[in-house]
């Protein structure tokens, strides 16, 4: 893994963690999925949470002068999913990321150890 990328893996948990988002989990996926290296997963308590958990992340990355390929979910909130090629984040209502358990489908991928400061 490059620092470039554990560094921005980093920005988008901490961003995550200042606006109390929660469970956040960032998995290598690389050599198992063909569309993203990197996927990050956290909850918001509630679809407003989670709405602004996607915003925040979108502007700590705009900064870096990094856009969101594809955005989805803004409308609902239960589940947003925030595509920058290299890394894709989900953001999920608690109950949607029980339903949907994304971590099941990358098994087998290396957790990255996050640097959150507290």
């Amino acid at each position: 893994m490059s620092n470039r990328d554990l560094n921005y893996l980093n920005l988008i948990a901490q961003a995550i963690f200042d606006k109390k988002g929660y469970n956040i989990l960032a998995l290598d996926v690389r050599g198992l999925s063909s569309i993203t290296d990197y996927v990050v997963i956290a909850e918001g308590s509630v679809d407003r949470h989670v709405m602004a958990l996607a915003r925040c992340i979108e502007e700590e990355l705009r900064k870096r002068d990094l856009k969101p390929l594809y955005r989805e979910g803004g409308k609902v909130g239960d589940w947003v999913v925030l595509d920058y090629g290299f890394v894709m984040v989900h953001l999920f209502q608690p109950g949607v990321r029980e339903k949907y358990c994304l971590e099941e489908l990358w098994q087998e991928a290396k957790i990255v150890d996050l640097s959150i400061q507290v």
